[in-house]
C-alpha cells in the first residue's frame, strides 16, 4: 500500500506466455498488493504459465479484443477494492519498476492519472520503436494537444495508473472494444477534468513484444482523430456525443 491506498496491477494478456514470467518477475511487491491478468483467449499457455506463477488470472471464453479485455481488468480491479490501478501490459515492452513512481503520484493526491511515457526522454526510437509509429505518435499527439487544449508528451502508451475515482466516474465501459479504447478514456478524463501526470518511462521492442500491424495502427490513428474532433465540438456543444455524455462540462 502506499498512504493507506490498495495498489492492483492489472495485465491485459493476449499470447504473452514467453514475456509474461519475466514481467511479472519485475513487479515490486513491497507496493503492490495484487496483480490481476486477463488473457483474452490466447492460443498459448498465458493463463496456465499465470496461475503457476499464482496470479490471478480471468479467461475470457472468446477473444474481445484489447479494449475488452481492459473493460475486464478495470471491473475486477475495482471489485478487489482497488484504490489505485495500474495497468502494465505482460509483453516486457514497460519496465514494471516504475509502478511504484507512477503509484506514489497518484497516491499523493497531485495526480489522477499518471502515463509512462516512451516520448519524455530518448527512450522510443533507442528502445526500438518503429519510425513510422513514433512519427505517427508525434503527428497525432500534435492534433490532440490542439484539439484537447491540453499537453502531454504522448496520448498513446499503454502504461497508466489511475485512481479509482476516475474508473467509477468515468463510463469506459460503453467505449471501444479495441485499442481506440485507450485514447478515448484519456480524452474523457479529461473532458471531465481529472489531473494526469507522467514520467519518462524506456521502452522495448523485440520479436516477442506485442505490436499492432501498419494496417491496425491506421484504423487506430482514425480512431484518435474522430475521438479528438468529437471532443472538440462537445465543447463547443455543437455534438452531444455518448463517448462524453454525463462528464460534465466546464
Amino acid at each position: 500500500m502506499l498512504n493507506g491506498k490498495k495498489i492492483v496491477v492489472v495485465m491485459p494478456a493476449y499470447n504473452a506466455e514467453l514475456t509474461l514470467e519475466k514481467t511479472y518477475r519485475e513487479i515490486p511487491r513491497d507496493v503492490v498488493d495484487e496483480v490481476l491478468l486477463v488473457d483474452d483467449h490466447s492460443s498459448d499457455a498465458t493463463a496456465a504459465l499465470s496461475r503457476k506463477l499464482g496470479i490471478r488470472t480471468v479467461v475470457h471464453p472468446r477473444n474481445r479484443g484489447y479494449g475488452g479485455n481492459q473493460k475486464t481488468c478495470y471491473r475486477a480491479a475495482l471489485d478487489a477494492g482497488a484504490d489505485i490501478v495500474v495497468m502494465l501490459h505482460p509483453d516486457y515492452q514497460y519496465s514494471p519498476r516504475l509502478i511504484t513512481a507512477m503509484a506514489v503520484l497518484v497516491a499523493s493526491g497531485h495526480y489522477d492519472i499518471v502515463l509512462g511515457s516512451r516520448i519524455l526522454g530518448v527512450g522510443a526510437l533507442a528502445g526500438g520503436m518503429p519510425r513510422y509509429k513514433y512519427f505517427s505518435n508525434r503527428f497525432l499527439t500534435l492534433v490532440q494537444n490542439f484539439l484537447l487544449r491540453h499537453k502531454l508528451s504522448e496520448y498513446h502508451t499503454g502504461y497508466r495508473a489511475y485512481s479509482r475515482r476516475v474508473l467509477e466516474s468515468i463510463p469506459f465501459e460503453s467505449n471501444s472494444e479495441d485499442f481506440v479504447f485507450d485514447n478515448q478514456i484519456l480524452a474523457q478524463a479529461i473532458y471531465a477534468r481529472f489531473r494526469i501526470g507522467e514520467v519518462s518511462c524506456p521502452t522495448s521492442y523485440f520479436p516477442e513484444a506485442s505490436c499492432i500491424n501498419f494496417r491496425r495502427s491506421v484504423t487506430y490513428g482514425m480512431g484518435v482523430l474522430k475521438t479528438s474532433v468529437l471532443f472538440r465540438l462537445a465543447r463547443w456543444k455543437l455534438a452531444a456525443p455518448a463517448l462524453f455524455r454525463g462528464l460534465g462540462d466546464a
